[in-house]
């Protein structure tokens, strides 16, 4: 297995904009994202000593940049809330408990039409998370998009899991109608 070893002075040309793009997408705010990813660099090499080669350089940057993102929502977090929620988007029985996360037509699937189906989708789900509150599209993006665990998600922003569950239900109603009137 070839080693890999930290190159700092190629950063910025690298992955600048693969972390902007990243940061951009989970802060929604050009100017905290470019912030974001400024920290992310200076953290890789105050941390440099500590890198053992295991993932790629930009697979490193990004989780040191998944720190500061989370880091950066803990410093806005607001109080939390006191009230457990689950609701179903859709009222009829057929479709209990399916939420938005499965009406995705099938990634693995070999059909074109799926792969554009889920090209297209994907796009009207970005542009509608940017729509939600900012902490809103965090827990989203962080419990449904990233697949965290609850526990995870509520250490990491300091929430309960009453209040998780309350933000994840309110994104999934905005995004759902949203989503029925540029999307379905």
């Amino acid at each position: 297995m070839a080693e890999h070893k930290l190159q700092p002075n190629n950063w910025v040309d690298q992955y600048a904009d693969y972390l902007f793009n990243y940061a951009v997408s989970r802060v929604s705010d050009a100017e905290i994202a470019k912030d974001l990813v400024q920290e992310t660099f200076f953290a890789g090499l105050n941390s440099a000593k500590n890198y053992k080669g295991d993932a790629a350089e930009r697979t490193w940057l990004v989780s040191i940049l998944k720190r500061k993102v989370i880091d950066h929502y803990r410093k806005i977090n607001s109080k939390k809330g006191k009230a457990e929620v689950r609701i179903n988007y859709k009222s009829d029985a057929d479709s209990e408990g399916d939420w938005l996360e499965e009406q995705v037509a099938d990634p693995f699937s070999a059909d074109g039409d799926h792969i554009l189906e889920n090209e297209e989708l994907g796009l009207a789900i970005q542009e509608c998370i940017t729509k939600l509150p900012q902490k809103q599209a965090l827990v989203f993006k962080l419990k449904t998009i990233q697949g965290m665990s609850t526990e995870d998600v509520c250490n990491e922003l300091d929430i309960n899991p009453s209040n998780l569950w309350v933000m994840i239900h309110r994104a999934r109603t905005a995004l759902m109608g949203c989503l029925n009137k540029i999307w379905f």
